[in-house]
């Protein structure tokens, strides 16, 4: 009925200049709140409500053709948007990725790029499984599977002949996905001990870097391209790391040498400015999230800002180390607003009235979801003069999240939602939902960096 009712409305809407618009609309099920948001490049274009069925509706004027992306509550994907395409997108939010499928004219090509993502997710969960092989034998399965995947797209061509946009994002979304496996496999089959032997791989191990175009700003959306870069520049650093280190030194990623290292380099070799900046950001926050040396972050920072030619990842970055700062141990825990199951809006710090325990959830990681709740119904049992706070960092409709709660069994009176999710992200410095914060009943914080599935940290819940 809602293919019926597009074609229609295809056909009333009066297109002044059919070459350069295009369609893009599609049905949530299950939606986590009221909207789609669409972009491109990281700039918002326009925020699409859903109707009372669960619909939405977009004629882009002025395309520019290429990679869109569409996000529904904390979840993305994308859209190759082409002229005179008129795509209709359905997916269920039970199981975002695997249940989307594209309809429509312009259909054919963005159904074949979420089958390649889907294939490349599969052999990420399987990546481990590549270390146990000798480098001869892994070069040859790896080799064999990426020309198989190949072949299957010019199969594909010969019968649904696409642009060359398409063939271009598509032949990278194979490429580099196997390439991001040869740059991974040296760190997963030496070890961080014995790192150094990289250099015994077998001549020709990276004979696939001459096909390397660090500057395609077509490819820039594509997870698969953004993978292999940062793997690259591991790889690349790490071969510096070990001109300037004693050869029988472990590696050691935290260290700033070879993270200094990596900013150089990536600014040295990266024309781009849009895949340089986004490259130097994240190198620069990792580092920052995974220190607390405020030396070495310092130093870092000045690094990044002097490379870095994008003034709002600058603020964000420096902001970052900032906050990161106000929430090491020994500051007292900030203060946010939160929402409880009741709707009351909340001050958080009036909640932790004894030694707590504050972490954090997403409906986007399902099993992270469901193995941290377990986790804390037997520290609950185990400590039971501990408060344990659960807050979920989505940006979702009440209903989705009351019912996520309902699905996980959790009690709502110790469940809560941040009133302002993004601000209050970069305010506690969240860059995962395993960050957990355990804090005194003065609200100090004791700890804002350990695994609640740690020894360490059941030890510092015993002398809590």
């Amino acid at each position: 009925m809602f293919l019926a009712s597009f074609s229609i409305f295809g056909c009333k809407e009066k297109i002044t200049n059919p070459n350069i618009s295009a369609f893009f609309g599609g049905e949530i099920i299950n939606p986590k709140n009221n909207h789609v948001i669409i972009s491109r490049s990281g700039l918002e274009i326009d925020t699409l409500f859903l109707d009372k069925e669960n619909r939405f509706l977009k004629k882009i004027n002025n395309l520019t053709s290429g990679l869109y992306t569409f996000k529904h509550g904390s979840e993305y994907q994308l859209v190759l948007l082409e002229p005179n395409d008129s795509i209709l997108v359905r997916l269920n939010t039970v199981d975002f990725d695997e249940s989307l499928v594209f309809t429509g004219n312009g259909s054919k090509k963005n159904n074949l790029l979420i089958q390649l993502f889907l294939e490349n997710e599969i052999d990420n969960k399987k990546l481990t499984d590549n270390f146990k092989y000798e480098p001869e034998e892994f070069i040859n399965s790896l080799d064999s599977s990426r020309l198989a995947r190949i072949n299957d797209l010019n199969l594909f061509l010969e019968h649904k002949p696409q642009s060359d946009l398409f063939r271009s994002i598509a032949k990278a979304t194979i490429n580099y996905h196997y390439y991001t496996i040869k740059e991974i496999y040296p760190f997963g089959y030496f070890g961080n001990n014995n790192l150094i032997h990289f250099d015994d791989l077998p001549e020709g191990f990276y004979n696939f870097r001459k096909d390397v175009n660090y500057n395609q700003k077509e490819l820039r959306e594509i997870f698969a391209y953004n993978s292999f870069l940062f793997r690259h520049f591991n790889n690349l650093a790490l071969e510096k790391y070990y001109d300037q280190n004693d050869h029988t030194v472990p590696f050691d990623r935290s260290s700033i040498a070879f993270n200094l290292g990596k900013l150089h380099l990536i600014d040295s070799i990266v024309d781009n400015h849009e895949i340089k900046n986004y490259l130097l950001k994240y190198t620069a926050r990792d580092f920052i999230f995974n220190t607390e040396d405020k030396e070495k972050i310092d130093e870092v920072l000045n690094s990044f800002v002097s490379k870095c030619t994008n003034d709002e990842y600058k603020k964000s970055v420096t902001d970052l180390a900032i906050n990161l700062e106000k929430t090491n141990p020994g500051h007292e825990f900030p203060d946010i607003d939160v929402i409880d199951f009741k709707e009351n809006t909340l001050a958080l710090k009036t909640i932790i009235l004894k030694p707590s325990v504050v972490y954090f959830w997403s409906s986007s990681y399902k099993m992270h979801n469901i193995n941290t709740h377990y986790q804390i119904n037997i520290l609950k049992t185990k400590y039971p003069n501990i408060n344990f706070i659960a807050i979920n960092i989505d940006d979702d409709d009440k209903k989705y999240w009351k019912s996520a709660i309902k699905h996980l069994k959790a009690q709502p009176d110790s469940e809560f939602r941040f009133k302002n999710p993004e601000q209050a992200i970069l305010t506690l410095a969240i860059n995962s939902v395993n960050k957990v914060y355990i804090i005194d009943g003065k609200k100090n914080i004791l700890s804002s960096n350990l695994n609640m599935f740690n020894d360490d940290f059941d030890a510092l819940l015993k002398r809590l």
